[in-house]
């Protein structure tokens, strides 16, 4: 049952110049009158040979050419596909590792030349000059000889993309060697380079700069997929490697190296502008139809709305209709659609705990062979699904799987008076069925589940299910489905017909899987695009509640003015006040929505008031986690590179410990300074005592979150346990960081112009406000062009201005509030500032101190980078950038890494103790 399709290079030559579009069949009904969605017509044709080359394929084609009736829309010329992009991380990962161990295993290394130039030392010289001189002359031939078949079969957009490699490649190893030569370290230049046997005194190139480009060209032009020709180019290499080592001219790491850098720029090439298109047509199908026995008349592709997940997870589906029987349901799956969603599955298969999706790399057989042994296990399980009658290949690149034709409509297509009990009911009988024989489905969406025109429910879509499944697979169907009726029947509904087939307890255990990460991926946008409608509600609610209450207060002050009494006093005022804000309040609870997963369970609660409601944890790895912990891994390495060079005993035994205790001082002052900043922006009434005490808890907040999280979370919660209003406590922590962030861009600003009037090496006032302005202006061009980033930053701005501005007008009638929080600011950077300068003056000299302004330059950039850094409390961010910015404005290097140091363990590490203590405290007096 197997199709021996043309290769994939000639096919598109061939079915791909004769596709047209074509109109959709009236009506889209099949035979049968049921519905068969939205489709376009793909008409009987020839396609492939099935078990013939290139020649049999085009004749095999030209013998049906008079009885196609249509084909589908024209395919894309090129598609970007994503293995090629995995191929390039591979090809810079294997770059990254071979630089590696060049610098870290430089012992290796050598005696690795030395054997490889041992070995080869010993071939005959008449052996080595002949390898040399054939390869030479094959590395430039073999290129051309593919070009000139290519260009035979006019397949010339091939040869363009290699050359495009090539040049690319050949820029590549340019900017390589310069940086070999300039700025690598000894040890990789080592490895990479040797002295040249012709030229004395000089050295061999670190990286091949004709090899890479011959390798990134004939790996664009697809030479490796051809038997014959990769043959012939793995011989070449390999005569040519040997030939360059025997003669000296080179090192095993130069070839690795140029190796991988052709391989890498060919597949970031192919990737950059597409690759050809080889999707089998709907003539290849035809074809491969006629070859397991069937005799087509028409295909129909049938046209799915929601591409995003189901193109990945469904295949293309074909209905078709034979000269004699009834029609089929075809499944087309090919190497792209495989390639679709790979880095989406890869990430759940690392960050989820206890199961996966399907395998990132599964091949199109495993593809074949998973998704027929699930229907036929689906049907042996006594389930209603679509009947699997036969599979094939098309070609190399893509297979089929022929069903019996169903019929029917999607759940999603059903008006919503359509969906009966009954209906419901055997929906879950089936799901129920699967599960007795431990069948996972895996996607128990609205488009999995057809009704037929007799009502019966028939479940399709079982190619990512999996068998012998495990109870948490099969929690997660029925959580699934639990969603998926619930978004069409309510919750109420869509619990009672679950329970009323799989009975109260079965449904209670799935409670720790209704959880956003466990649902698929197209449920989770569409609870997205309720939760974000709830939320413009209860919005407007409030608004227009606010409007009256405005408008009542206007009418009342008007009927005063008009009778002549007096202005109202200040009880009055706050009796207002209070109204409206009662009037608030009510009005944001009446319009508050409970969310559909928070509604089942308090139905499944309601039947089974001891069902366990604790989520379960699937996440392995989150993302925070994973990118902090890279973050820090790079700001490690980067700080124990710095603290090799050092000597820290006669470092701490020349320390001046007057300064130290200076450094301290400033470090417990910041508490103090930070409770100002706060309290400034807040009207109401703060003890400063506790305020205090609530930014100590900081310090241990900001090591498990990221120090621009954890701190504003802190704040907010405090100040509404301390009686603020929620949205007023927001406001006000809002108020801060935005005035805060302004201060801290005027202090950088003016620090770094008081830095270059100074004369201070690596630094003057033109380049400093010169980068800052161009740095903005990038950014804001950046943000403006991209309408993702323009709509994400509109939105935060426009709440910005609903909820800060006017907080920030409210402490502008205070002055007293407002020099509060402003003293405070700048008291807080001027201790952090000086604990710095305190930390450097510790360990240098008289003459190796800086100016106070280059100082605050330093802390300023570093503070700002420690706050954008995923890492908790800008671990590894702030060290490095404190530490090469020291270095820059002329400290030296075995100063400022003690110097920062000592500064990141007063301001980060010693207070976590303190910190820890008084977030208990506050916790038991019921403040956080």
């Amino acid at each position: 049952m197997k199709q021996q399709g043309v290769h994939p290079e000639d096919a598109e030559s061939t079915s791909g110049a004769s596709s047209r579009p074509d109109t959709a069949r009236a009506g889209g009904k099949d035979p049968e009158g049921a519905a068969a969605g939205e489709e376009e017509q793909v008409g009987e044709g020839s396609g492939t040979g099935p078990e013939a080359g290139d020649t049999a394929g085009r004749d095999s084609e030209e013998a049906y050419a008079d009885e196609v009736e249509g084909d589908e829309p024209l395919l894309p010329a090129r598609v970007h596909r994503p293995s090629d992009l995995v191929r390039v991380l591979v090809g810079v990962l294997g770059m990254v590792l071979l630089l590696a161990i060049a610098a870290f295993a430089h012992g290796t290394t050598s005696g690795l030349e030395q054997d490889i130039n041992k070995g080869t030392g010993q071939a005959p010289d008449v052996f080595s000059k002949i390898a040399g001189l054939v390869s030479s002359i094959a590395i430039l031939l073999v290129p051309v000889a593919f070009a000139i078949e290519r260009l035979i079969k006019r397949d010339g957009l091939r040869i363009a993309d290699g050359v495009l490699a090539a040049v690319l490649a050949h820029g590549v190893t340019l900017a390589t060697d310069l940086w070999v030569a300039r700025a690598a370290p000894e040890s990789i230049r080592d490895a990479l380079t040797q002295p040249s046997p012709g030229d004395v005194g000089s050295l061999t190139d670190p990286v091949h700069g004709y090899l890479a480009p011959v390798i990134a060209y004939m790996t664009a032009v697809g030479m490796s997929r051809r038997p014959r020709w990769r043959a012939v180019l793995w011989a070449v290499l390999v005569l040519y490697a040997f030939s360059m080592l025997v003669t000296g001219y080179t090192t095993p790491f130069s070839i690795l190296l140029t190796l991988l850098i052709g391989w890498a720029v060919a597949y970031g090439t192919l990737y950059a502008v597409g690759s050809p298109n080889v999707r089998p047509t709907g003539r290849t199908l035809m074809a491969g139809l006629r070859h397991v026995g069937f005799r087509p008349v028409s295909a129909a592709r049938e046209e799915v709305a929601d591409a995003q997940e189901t193109a990945t997870d469904r295949g293309r589906r074909y209905f078709v209709t034979l000269e004699d029987g009834p029609p089929l349901d075809v499944t087309v799956v090919d190497r792209e659609q495989q390639a679709q969603g790979f880095f989406y599955r890869a990430w759940r298969n690392l960050t989820l705990r206890g199961f996966a999706t399907r395998s990132s790399l599964q091949s199109l057989r495993q593809a074949l062979e998973q998704e027929a042994l699930l229907a036929y296990a689906a049907i042996a399980a006594g389930a209603n699904a679509p009947k699997l009658i036969a599979t094939s290949e098309l070609g190399p690149d893509a297979v089929m799987l022929v069903y019996e034709h169903t019929g029917g409509r999607t759940l999603d297509s059903l008006a919503d008076d359509e969906i009966t009990d009954d209906l419901l009911r055997d929906t879950w009988l089936q799901v129920k069925a699967l599960q007795s024989r431990r069948i996972a489905h895996r996607r128990l969406v609205g488009d999995a589940i057809l009704v037929d025109r007799s009502g019966k429910v028939i479940i399709t879509d079982l190619r990512i299910g999996e068998i012998a499944a495990n109870s948490l697979l099969l929690r997660m169907d029925i959580s699934q489905l639990l969603v998926t009726l619930g978004l069409r029947v309510g919750a109420e509904r869509a619990v009672a017909s679950a329970v009323g087939v799989l009975g109260p307890d079965a449904v209670a255990d799935c409670l720790p899987m209704l959880q956003p990460i466990a649902l698929s991926r197209s449920t989770r946008a569409t609870l997205r695009r309720l939760a974000r409608e709830r939320a413009e509600r209860e919005r407007e609610a409030v608004l227009e509640a606010s409007r009256v209450s405005k408008q009542a207060r206007s009418e009342e002050a008007a009927t005063d003015a008009g009778t002549g009494s007096d202005k109202p006093d200040k009880k009055t005022v706050r009796a207002q006040a209070r109204a409206e804000k009662r009037a608030l309040d009510e009005a944001l609870d009446d319009a508050r929505e409970e969310d559909l997963l928070t509604l089942i369970r308090h139905e499944v609660l309601r039947i089974r008031p001891q069902a366990p409601v604790e989520p379960a944890r699937l996440e392995r790895v989150r993302p925070r986690t994973l990118i902090s912990f890279i973050a820090g891994a790079i700001g490690a390495y980067f700080l124990l590179t710095q603290l090799t060079h050092i000597e820290f005993g006669p470092l701490v035994a020349n320390a001046q410990w007057g300064w130290v205790a200076a450094a301290v001082l400033f470090s417990a002052a910041s508490y103090f300074a930070a409770a100002m900043a706060l309290l400034g922006f807040v009207p109401e009434r703060v003890p400063f005592r506790r305020t205090v005490a609530a930014q100590v808890a900081g310090s241990f907040v900001k090591i498990v979150a990221p120090a621009a999280v954890g701190g504003v979370a802190l704040n907010t919660r405090f100040l509404q346990r301390a009686g603020v209003r929620p949205g007023l406590a927001v406001a006000s922590v809002g108020a801060s960081q935005l005035f805060g962030l302004g201060c801290h861009i005027l202090m950088l600003l003016a620090f770094g112009y008081l830095t270059g009037t100074e004369k201070t090496p690596s630094l003057s006032p033109s380049r400093t406000v010169i980068a800052g302005l161009l740095t903005v202006a990038v950014l804001v061009l950046v943000v403006t062009s991209v309408p993702f980033l323009r709509k994400f930053v509109v939105t935060r701005v426009r709440s910005l201005f609903a909820g800060v501005v006017p907080r920030m007008l409210d402490v502008l009638q205070r002055p007293q509030k407002l020099i509060t929080g402003i003293g405070g600011m700048l008291l807080l950077t001027a201790c952090f500032v000086m604990c710095l300068d305190a930390s450097i003056r510790a360990f240098g000299s008289e003459g190796t101190s800086l100016s106070i302004a280059s100082v605050a330059v330093v802390f300023l950039a570093g503070n700002a980078l420690g706050s954008a850094a995923p890492t908790p409390g800008g671990v590894g961010a702030v060290e490095a950038t404190l530490t090469v910015g020291l270095i820059a404005v002329g400290l030296p290097s075995e100063v400022a890494a003690p110097a920062v140091l000592l500064f990141r363990l007063l301001t980060l590490w010693l207070p976590v103790l303190p910190g820890w203590l008084a977030f208990n405290h506050l916790t038991r007096k019921g403040a956080l």
